[in-house]
């Protein structure tokens, strides 16, 4: 059914949109602008990218854009897409299609059509399943399944039956409650219902695909809704099986809140940045594992270093890059160490913590901030209290101390060269030992690290000055005065109370 183009559509239509109308319509080609791009631009949301769909085959698209892409991007081209790449931007350009995952295959069979509407059928959902004919007198509007009236009513409904729908291809499963995420809508019925009885299928989706979608859930600015969709379908279990097991009462004598509701409260009350939203979702992954029982109610000690284990495992199962596995998955190993704040710091123990959190520092404050859900303002209060002040002496250890450049006086190479010896394991651990002095007593300067090294000369045996032997005990640090922050693993469980 075609309709009139709205106003806000306008602007879409020409520049790039007309350019490559016109070269399709001179080659007797249709060219329709689709997808998310007509969806966010009826919702007054950024557009991010221009697709467009066409009744030519891929080799017939690669001839009519040739002259006017400066290149083209085939990665897609077996799926009927080609990205022509123009100034820099990449616009995909897909014949009409539909894609089936068999039973038991991660590749969906890919069949062309020669129907806009036949294309549009094989969508997601109503809300995508719009498209606009550029290459005619008057573009039009194509709606066949009412996407503009579920816009309006903020609905997430398929084209077809949902069954076809997510038997076509299982991953917008997910992608449903990405869109709960993204967008702020509510499934229909019928859709989440399918779900339900569906939800085994993802399993012929590849994790990377999932990752992908995943990751879109989990910066949208109503995360919250679409967590608890994949909850309550059960379409958490097939991928991160980890997070529906946090459903247990932490305390069933105080009726405090199960880790799961604490969790996806955690994750909405961070900002919107995957890695700390990450974070705060397998922060407490580790308490299941690890909940006692004894005469003062549950624990979860150490669940902060079990989480961190379990964290790697499951990012690395999901193959996410190890730079983001290591950074979660040392937000979850760190995220209890704030709360030994209220026990006394030292200024090596401040110096101590920066170093840990590295570049995650604002990110870690964060994650301790938000995993506090306690009804109980007078707690809530002490605790971000705590964190302030904790930033307070950051900030004045950094004036100072320069904190953020924390290092030894001297390098490895000067090292090397002022005790005669090669590269090797004995370097390195001198190294950690200066850097050690710095921690626990502040700056200091290349004399008294030299004056150091020479010490450690006088009582090292000469048959000891290897590359590879130990360091003298001279050179080492006196162990941290009491009070001070206790070492990764050691946390108190603090955590626990700010989540009643």
């Amino acid at each position: 059914m075609a309709r009139v183009i709205p106003p806000r559509l306008q602007p879409l239509l020409g520049g790039t949109s007309k350019e490559l109308a016109d070269r399709f319509a001179t080659a007797g080609k249709k060219l329709y602008l689709v997808g998310g791009s007509l969806r966010d631009a009826l919702l007054d949301r950024p557009i991010q990218d221009l697709d467009f769909t066409t009744d030519a085959r891929p080799g017939e698209i690669e001839g009519i854009v040739a002259g006017w892409a400066s290149d083209l991007y085939l990665a897609g081209r077996d799926y009927g897409t080609v990205g022509a790449i123009r100034e820099g931007n990449v616009y995909e350009i897909t014949t009409f299609r539909s894609e089936v995952y068999p039973d038991e295959s991660r590749k969906p069979n890919v069949t062309y059509s020669d129907s806009v509407e036949e294309d549009l059928s094989r969508r997601d959902f109503t809300v995508n399943a719009m498209a606009i004919g550029l290459a005619g007198e008057e573009p039009e509007l194509v709606d066949p399944f009412d996407g503009v009236v579920d816009l309006a009513g903020g609905v997430l409904r398929t084209p077809l039956d949902p069954a076809i729908s997510f038997g076509d291809d299982p991953l917008r499963m997910l992608r449903l409650f990405r869109f709960v995420s993204t967008l702020g809508f509510e499934p229909d019925p019928e859709a989440f219902a399918a779900v339900v009885d569906m939800r085994e299928r993802l399993e012929i989706v590849s994790v990377e695909r999932i990752r992908e979608e995943f990751d879109k859930l989990m910066t949208g600015d109503h995360v919250a809704r679409g967590l608890c969709g994949l909850i309550e379908t059960g379409l958490f279990a097939k991928f991160l099986p980890e997070i529906p097991a946090l459903a247990v009462e932490q305390d069933p004598v105080h009726n405090h809140k199960d880790v799961l509701a604490h969790t996806v409260a955690v994750v909405e009350k961070t900002s919107p940045r995957l890695q700390l939203r990450l974070a705060a979702l397998y922060h407490d992954i580790g308490k299941p594992a690890t909940r006692a029982f004894g005469e003062g109610g549950v624990s979860f000690h150490h669940h902060e270093v079990v989480g961190a284990r379990m964290t790697k495992a499951r990012m690395k199962a999901l193959r996410y890059p190890n730079k983001t596995i290591d950074d979660v998955s040392r937000l979850v190993f760190l995220h209890m160490r704030p709360h030994t704040f209220k026990m006394g710091w030292t200024d090596s123990a401040v110096r101590r913590y920066v170093r840990d959190a590295g570049p995650l520092l604002a990110d870690l404050n964060e994650l301790v901030r938000c995993d506090v859900t306690t009804r109980s303002e007078k707690r809530a209060n002490a605790i971000s209290r705590r964190i302030d002040e904790l930033e307070e002496r950051i900030a004045i250890l950094s004036e100072q101390e320069e904190l953020g450049r924390m290092r030894p006086p001297i390098d490895g190479n000067q090292v090397m060269e002022y005790l005669g010896l090669q590269p090797g394991r004995m370097i390195g651990e001198i190294m950690d030992l200066l850097y050690e002095r710095r921690i626990e007593e502040g700056p200091y300067s290349e004399e008294e690290a030299f004056a150091m090294l020479d010490e450690w000369k006088k009582a090292t045996p000469s048959a000891s000055l290897r590359s590879d032997a130990t360091p003298s005990a001279s050179l080492r640090s006196a162990p941290p005065p009491e009070g001070e922050a206790r070492e990764e693993g050691e946390a108190v469980e603090e955590g626990d109370e700010g989540e009643a």
